[in-house]
């Protein structure tokens, strides 16, 4: 198991290109929110657009527009009921999230299903939230599973994977992630990457993170690192360390540590680091 430190952080985060355009560091489609928690995906909007994600668009009921556009005017956004655009803009993407607030009715399920028929080739596909459970009580089948990214805390973890969380030792779960076939980070006290041969383990992260919208929050730093980094699974341990970092940071002088809040860090730390990693 390889423990992450600041090394990875120096590896992944590079200075960006002198001729360079937005489409140059990945667009990115996050897709969630209903009704009741439209919070959700604007916290991983915020997260993705902070982290650098070059194009971020929004799919979420429309009640959330406004919201989102008031908190975020980089981002765009559409509607679930825009079947054709939706579609369209996830064939586009270099990175899909789906699952933050996305809940759990019959017109979600649709989405679901319509964006793992979509997958591309080269695309990657973050599961999150409630899109887990999702997967695992309907038995749906990943298109191309290598390109998919799943972010269960334990009890979503033990939905998909059928292990208890006495039953989730580093082998177990080993062993279930290459069946599955997809990189899984396993949200926890110590959050562990599991990547076929590969495992990550974090070495930070507090107490003060234990609130509403810290995964989302991680949600959308994983899909903005993997749409402008090139080598994916380092670039996913690269953001799990540094939303943990970030909130020990914050720590230090918070009891409670915010998402928003690492979030509105995020630019300052990546250009701590990318000074580190030149």
């Amino acid at each position: 198991m390889i423990e992450l430190t600041d090394d990875i952080l120096a590896k992944v985060i590079k200075k960006r290109p002198e001729e360079s355009h937005k489409g140059t560091f990945g667009r990115a489609v996050l897709i969630g929110g209903n009704y009741q928690y439209g919070g959700a995906i604007i916290m991983s909007a915020e997260a993705c657009i902070h982290s650098g994600a070059g194009l971020t668009t929004v799919v979420t009921t429309e009640k959330n527009h406004h919201p989102l556009h008031a908190r975020l005017p980089e981002a765009m956004v559409l509607n679930f009921s825009d079947w054709e655009l939706l579609y369209e803009v996830v064939r586009a993407a270099d990175v899909v999230l789906i699952g933050p607030g996305l809940g759990l009715d019959a017109t979600v399920l649709a989405v679901l299903k319509g964006v793992l028929a979509e997958q591309q080739k080269d695309q990657w596909l973050v599961i999150d939230g409630s899109a887990i459970t999702l997967v695992a009580k309907h038995q749906l089948s990943l298109k191309y599973p290598k390109q998919v990214i799943f972010t269960p805390h334990q009890m979503e973890w033990k939905r998909l994977s059928g292990l208890t969380i006495e039953e989730q030792t580093t082998e177990n779960n080993q062993a279930m992630q290459e069946k599955l076939g997809a990189t899984i980070i396993l949200k926890k006290h110590r959050t562990e990457i599991y990547n076929g041969q590969t495992v990550y383990k974090n070495t930070v992260g507090n107490a003060g993170m234990a609130t509403g919208g810290t995964g989302d929050t991680l949600a959308g730093m994983i899909a903005g690192f993997a749409a402008q980094f090139e080598n994916t699974s380092d670039a996913v341990a690269a953001a799990v360390y540094l939303h943990s970092k970030i909130g020990d940071d914050l720590a230090e002088e918070n009891y409670v540590v915010l998402p928003t809040k690492v979030s509105q860090a995020l630019p300052g730390y990546m250009k701590k680091y990318n000074r580190k990693g030149s």
